[in-house]
């Protein structure tokens, strides 16, 4: 079974994230079926402060028992689907800064990503797409595009689409796909510099 993390990335109070993850949580799993195990990753419940690791995770894992704790969650898992909204035409600060406090947990996994702002948080995921790379992520193409002023009434309540559903079904299939082709990749050592 594929162990797959779902990042909220927001931890902004009124935020939307939470409900746009446990509808994808929902969506992935009846579609997934055994295939998978889909779980919600709450960066407000690991309140990770800016970070304070002295050494860069490239070259050493983080000695602060916030950084173990985050490092052994994040490793736990095969994929990940991050939810993000868009700020300033980027993703928000908790999320850059959670991914920053780790490298080996990262590598040999594929990422997706759902997106939701006043454009579908295109942007946002662009520089994450960036990011992704220099981490050795497999960052998958289909990305769901949720608009604040289509998907949600009154710019609040989360109201999705039905065309988004078959969306979130093949971001899914082709996420465990690279899941399961990677494998290999993640079962070796990873590489510093």
């Amino acid at each position: 079974m594929i162990r797959t993390g779902i990042i909220i990335g927001s931890t902004r109070p009124g935020r939307k994230g939470d409900r746009v993850a446990e509808w994808v949580r929902d969506l992935a799993a009846e579609h997934a079926g055994d295939a998978a195990d889909f779980d919600l990753v709450d960066l407000k419940e690991h309140a990770l402060p800016l970070l304070d690791e002295a050494v860069p995770a490239l070259m050493a894992p983080g000695e602060r028992p916030h950084t173990r704790r985050w490092a052994e969650r994040i490793g736990s898992y095969d994929a990940f689907i991050v939810v993000t909204p868009e700020y300033n035409a980027a993703p928000p600060a908790s999320l850059t800064n959670a991914i920053d406090y780790l490298y080996a947990e990262w590598g040999g996994k594929p990422v997706a990503y759902v997106g939701y702002g006043i454009c579908g948080a295109v942007m946002a995921v662009q520089k994450l797409r960036a990011q992704a790379g220099v981490l050795r992520m497999a960052d998958i193409g289909p990305q769901v595009a949720l608009s604040l002023r289509e998907d949600f009434v009154n710019l609040t309540d989360f109201r999705p689409q039905e065309l988004h559903v078959p969306e979130v079904h093949a971001l899914v299939d082709e996420l465990l796909t690279w899941a399961q082709a990677l494998a290999p990749l993640r079962a070796e050592p990873a590489a510093t510099a």
